[in-house]
């Protein structure tokens, strides 16, 4: 590790707690002394920086903080250990159960966002906070977390969300000390006294299905996450009855064991394997999110045909299968007054067909990405997706379509799509580039995804009013040849990136007069005149201009 003086140590922390601005002189001599008793540990030091930036900014606060530290090192060589461990002291009962489940994940574990905030919601770590859904709450906790230096990102969303997150090892294993002191969860080392008694089990290694069974009866197991590969029986859920949690995500299974729909009280299911689910899962009226990943084999149906009983399950908040399924349509509309999936925010499924009924069923739903494989051009108008308008808090939709070779494929007349939509990926889609005035006019629209001739014809000749809030631009397989634009067409761009356009002769100049322009990437030209050339060109003019912020990525792919 690399130690940091004691100069150095104090700006590390001086830029953690002010960002931007200065600190005030009062402040300073305290923060030198926290920043030395951190013993020159970055991690020790934004860990600390924590800690100030989340408490009251008064010079009483801070040297309260300062004695606790300078006595939690002076008592203990493990500087940086008593540093964490004063850090997680300081945190609000509900972080610390959310960081705590955290260290359940194996070591340096690229942990999922959206995953991480579904199992939050499923053990009940939130606490409903007006008209905030639990998932908001929980993507607001880990970032208090983050802004903590608890929590590391990973990587980033295409809309600046937090896409994959994870841990420090130090932090790993504070997590990891703290649940076995507070019996709150237990990573597996194939002792069945160490799995008895435990609430939460995190699986990393192999363990006898036989172990498994003699801990089984009268369980008080509520979670179990599974990161092991492969398991040979899943009888022991038998005795598991008050499991809440169950990510068996990472484990291929033969088929859906019966044991499953009699846990009651689950509310987060995740499985992978060439499965067939039964209709009594509907029994399992407290689950929240069913994830089923369809493991593709060799030979057979790789299609996963899902019973019409799902949709009775009214607690249902996020219904994700990751390719190859089937959703039947409800038969009818809800009964009067009623919404059977009210709480559905969620839905990844295949050749979906929107009815009215089926709109009626899902008001609430935020997030949508289908697939039709279907090989004609009628899609539109045979899956109903004119209704799609009607999903009036619909936030983020992705469409795909088996490709269908030259043939352009229109939107319906009079098609539009939910002004809500805040993030829009289209694939195979075939569009006329005269179709994109049902998209540019979408005034929350911050992210626009075109990929594999989402559009088609070798012209793309913007207009005024386009993209008023547009902040990233993929465009990805399209064989577009010239694109004519204004600066005044995307306002709030931000980030440009381009990939196998080959036929794209230039970016045009007029991108690079976008003032909120921060990020041109694009691929090494194939030919004579390429893309990539013109966007050194934009650069250099820009640098001319005075304007050092935008970045030009060129890249091989």
């Amino acid at each position: 590790m690399r130690f940091l003086d004691e100069e150095r140590s104090w700006n590390l922390l001086r830029d953690k707690v002010f960002e931007q601005q200065s600190c005030p002189a009062e402040f300073e001599r305290i923060g030198r002394k926290i920043a030395k008793s951190c013993g020159g540990l970055p991690l020790a030091i934004a860990v600390a920086a924590g800690i100030l930036t989340n408490c009251n900014r008064t010079q009483h606060h801070w040297l309260k903080i300062a004695r606790n530290i300078t006595l939690a090192v002076a008592t203990n060589d493990d500087q940086i250990s008593k540093i964490l461990t004063l850090s997680y002291d300081h945190l609000p009962w509900q972080l610390k159960a959310c960081f705590l489940y955290m260290g359940g994940f194996p070591e340096d574990y690229n942990i999922p966002v959206s995953k991480l905030t579904k199992l939050w919601v499923a053990e009940g770590f939130l606490e409903p906070n007006g008209p905030k859904s639990l998932e908001e709450l929980a993507e607001e906790y880990l970032e208090d977390l983050i802004k903590r230096n608890l929590v590391l990102i990973i990587r980033k969303r295409s809309n600046g969300k937090i896409r994959f997150c994870g841990l420090h090892d130090l932090l790993r294993d504070l997590c990891i000390q703290k649940a076995r002191m507070k019996e709150f969860f237990h990573v597996t080392n194939n002792s069945a006294r160490d799995i008895q008694n435990q609430r939460r089990l995190s699986i990393h290694f192999d363990i006898s299905d036989g172990l498994l069974d003699k801990c089984a009866c009268a369980s008080p197991i509520r979670s179990m996450l599974v990161f092991r590969s492969s398991v040979a029986s899943l009888s022991f859920l038998r005795g598991f009855r008050l499991l809440r949690v169950l990510d068996l995500l990472r484990t291929v299974l033969l088929f859906m064991p019966p044991e499953i729909t009699q846990l009651f009280f689950l509310r987060f299911l995740a499985l992978t394997g060439r499965l067939k689910v039964p209709p009594s899962i509907s029994k399992l009226q407290n689950l929240q999110t069913l994830m089923i990943r369809m493991y593709r084999w060799e030979t057979g149906d790789s299609i996963l045909f899902l019973p019409i009983e799902i949709w009775e399950m009214r607690q249902l908040r996020h219904l994700i299968v990751f390719e190859g399924s089937m959703l039947p349509t409800p038969l009818a509309a809800a009964p009067s007054g009623r919404r059977v999936l009210e709480n559905l925010q969620t839905l990844f499924v295949d050749n979906f067909k929107f009815t009215s009924n089926a709109i009626e069923m899902m008001p609430n739903l935020k997030k949508l990405k289908v697939y039709y494989c279907d090989v004609f051009t009628a899609v539109w108008a045979k899956y109903c997706l004119s209704n799609l308008v009607h999903l009036c808090l619909l936030e983020t939709l992705s469409l795909m379509f088996r490709p269908v070779g030259l043939e352009v494929n229109p939107f319906p007349a009079n098609f539009a799509l939910p002004s809500t939509l805040q993030k829009l990926t289209l694939t195979d889609c075939a569009l006329p580039w005269q179709d994109m005035a049902v998209i540019h006019s979408l005034p929350n629209l911050e992210v626009l995804k075109l990929r594999d001739d989402a559009f088609m014809g070798e012209k793309w000749e913007c207009s005024e009013g386009e993209f008023p809030r547009l902040k990233f631009l993929l465009m990805e397989l399209l064989n577009l040849k010239c694109w004519q634009v204004e600066s005044s067409h995307f306002p709030r761009l931000e980030r440009l990136i381009i990939k196998r356009c080959w036929r794209l002769d230039e970016i045009p100049c007029e991108i690079g007069d976008i003032p909120t322009l921060e990020l041109i990437e694009v691929p090494i030209g194939l030919g004579r005149k390429s893309a990539a050339d013109s966007a050194v060109l934009i650069q250099e003019e820009q640098r001319s201009l005075g304007n050092d912020l935008l970045q030009v990525r060129i890249h091989s792919k």
